[in-house]
């Protein structure tokens, strides 16, 4: 029962966190920016497709990451073969790194012009003062959690 229960709770967790970063994704427009600056509007499905497919992948390698080593897989295979394994891997992590860093790039932007849309916001609902003790409240609480979850290690109880 205790399983099932862990399953569930699990499970519900993970389509919550992952509902978040698709909400992010979807608020700031990512994907159809993508789609607006490289003139694919047409391949928007494959784009979607793709970031589903990514957080699929990434979750699942995170998650099962013990089974997931296939360098350690090739190198009982052809242990003479250690130098191939370096060379593919620091090919694998240059394209990834790649990747990665023009999708946060990206991201970074379209938060940014997000931050424009604020003060539009903040008119429309006639919230005059405090825009600016709102947004530092949000930048402190979010140090706060970084803070506290390198202090206290968290990242490795997993």
């Amino acid at each position: 029962m205790r399983v099932c229960f862990l399953i569930i709770l699990g499970v519900s967790y993970g389509l919550l966190s992952s509902a978040g970063v698709f909400t992010v994704l979807a608020a700031v427009g990512l994907v159809p920016r993508f789609a607006g600056k490289t003139h694919t509007a047409g391949k928007i499905i494959l784009y979607e497709e793709a970031v589903v497919f990514g957080t699929i992948t990434g979750a699942i390698l995170s998650i099962f990451s013990r089974y997931c080593q296939f360098g350690a897989w090739w190198q009982e295979l052809f242990p003479l073969a250690t130098r191939q394994l370096h060379v593919i891997g620091t090919i694998w992590q240059a394209v990834f790194g790649l990747f990665a860093g023009m999708f946060v790039g990206c991201l970074a932007l379209a938060i940014a012009e997000i931050l424009d849309s604020i003060p539009i916001l903040a008119r429309r609902i006639s919230f005059r003062h405090g825009i600016g003790l709102a947004v530092v409240s949000m930048a402190i609480g979010k140090l706060c959690g970084s803070i506290f979850y390198f202090v206290t290690e968290f990242h490795r109880t997993g």
